[in-house]
């Protein structure tokens, strides 16, 4: 992985391990969410172009080899399109093997968005929005200041899905708690089936120190849950997705107590078989809990 200049830590997707890192923005403009840990402490801005064209031409100088880009941080999105596009523009004249250029997308910067701006993105080389969905039921994208419904979600990723750009999606195992865990399970399948995203990432919600939705657990006012209750999400969150068109699943994120890889629709009996295995595994032990950090 390259990456230029850090302020903070730098976060991206496991899949864009050995991207070069180019941090468009440093932090994220939301930064809102009870669960997140990753910006806190960082104080969101834009970087300049002449600052950006700057590190790109360090980079070209330094690895010229580079074939893929991931522009950071929390929502490069944020940017009006014209600057995406010289962003992109930059990055095609300096790195000759350039093969694909990614970045996360917020909800609401994405439905900010007009369809030609995201169809012009895609010609100019973004290959690839994350977007992270977390759930689809209401009560709990409120209860995590996510910003945005179901509605409002699955509008954005059906408008990235329409301009021809790939969407990884991402939903957060949990993340509802034990008071909402079937509701968040049945609403986040519907959300993702009503989008039918290019992959779909299942992580597991780690209570980080220092969140919101952590101090919430920490009083007693959020109960996580069992790695059993997890399980069971998962199973009941598989059961209900009803994608369209051919959708990459995984559910291998260092969170995941099972590591799950396959494609929906048609490894779904696959899927859940390994899923029933595990359940009986876990109903025959005894498993541990959470640890401060949420893993187990």
């Amino acid at each position: 992985m390259y990456c230029d200049n850090a302020e903070g830590m730098v976060f991206r997707p496991p899949s864009e391990a050995n991207s070069f890192i180019l941090r468009a923005t440093v932090g994220c403009s939301h930064n809102a969410c009870a669960f997140c840990s990753m910006y806190r402490g960082v104080r969101f801005r834009i970087r300049p172009q002449e600052e950006l064209a700057g590190i790109i031409h360090e980079a070209s100088r330094r690895w010229p080899e580079i074939r893929r880009v991931f522009l950071g941080d929390g929502n490069a999105l944020v940017l009006p399109a014209e600057q995406l596009l010289h962003i992109l523009d930059m990055l095609r004249r300096s790195f000759p093997k350039l093969s694909r250029v990614t970045c996360y997308g917020g909800p609401r910067d994405i439905l900010n968005k007009t369809p030609e701006e995201l169809a012009a993105l895609r010609q100019a080389g973004l290959q690839i929005i994350y977007l992270g969905i977390e759930s689809g039921d209401d009560e709990v994208l409120r209860a995590i200041g996510k910003g945005v419904d179901s509605a409002a979600m699955i509008a954005a990723g059906q408008k990235v899905m329409a301009s021809g750009i790939k969407l990884s999606a991402m939903v957060i195992l949990g993340l509802g708690g034990k008071a909402r865990s079937r509701e968040h399970a049945l609403n986040t399948a519907r959300t993702v089936s009503a989008i039918s995203p290019t992959m779909l990432s299942a992580l597991t919600l780690m209570l980080h120190k220092g969140t919101p939705l952590r101090q919430a657990a920490d009083r007693g006012e959020f109960s996580p849950l069992s790695p059993l209750e997890l399980l069971q999400e998962l199973q009941l969150l598989i059961e209900h997705c009803e994608v369209a068109s051919p959708c990459i699943f995984r559910s291998n994120h260092v969170s995941n107590l099972l590591p799950l890889a396959g494609t929906l629709p048609q490894d779904k009996a696959a899927l859940l078989g390994d899923i029933g295995e595990m359940l009986e595994i876990c109903r025959d032990r005894t498993l541990p809990s959470y640890n401060d950090t949420g893993a187990f």
